[in-house]
């Protein structure tokens, strides 16, 4: 099976030029990792040892406790779905992620990542945007939670996350907005 690169191609193109000598170098690295529904792909307390770019399917982040599970994300597009805290790092993340739907991966190892970092100057600058990135996502999340009802997170989706809407199930999106599946229930029909 040949590797699909034309995603993680255009995602560093668009994104995060890199020269082109040293993305192709990159790219070559990377390999395919085809999982199934429902499969684990991340579990707290554990470190992140691979670079992973989602190209084709849906994973939801989220946190867990002895008493329930937390949506924090979902991803449905190309991108990287590392979390890149530990990955950089060497420290256990908190998270989970699951894939949702039967997902393709491009990974990297971690050490051949850091191989090539050194060799090419424009990986710092990956890394530097992608936390900037990962910060601004992540203040603006807590921000909202803290500052806006159920009802004003979910007209929110409508707008900006309509494919999350459309691809997730309602349970999991009850969860992302801390409200129960009968609360969503009623902000639907309110809203609709």
């Amino acid at each position: 099976m040949s590797l699909d690169i034309s995603k993680i191609s255009s995602f560093f193109e668009t994104e995060y030029p890199l020269n082109k000598e040293g993305l192709k170098e990159l790219l070559d690295l990377f390999s395919t990792k085809q999982l199934k529904k429902n499969t684990q792909i991340l579990a707290a307390n554990t470190e992140e040892q691979q670079l992973r770019f989602l190209n084709k399917g849906v994973v939801r982040e989220y946190y867990a406790s002895a008493e329930k599970e937390t949506n924090i994300n979902f991803y449905t597009k190309p991108q990287f779905i590392t979390d890149l805290s530990s990955f950089i790092n060497d420290s256990k993340t908190r998270k989970y992620q699951e894939a949702l739907t039967n997902i393709e991966l491009l990974v990297i190892d971690k050490y051949s990542f850091r191989k090539i970092l050194k060799k090419y100057e424009c990986g710092k600058s990956f890394i530097d945007l992608s936390f900037q990135k990962l910060l601004k996502q992540k203040e603006l999340f807590e921000y909202n939670r803290i500052t806006k009802s159920s009802e004003e997170l979910y007209s929110e989706l409508l707008i900006y996350k309509p494919n999350w809407l459309q691809t997730i199930p309602q349970y999991h999106i009850a969860s992302y907005l801390n409200i129960t599946p009968e609360t969503l229930s009623r902000i639907r029909k309110r809203i609709s």
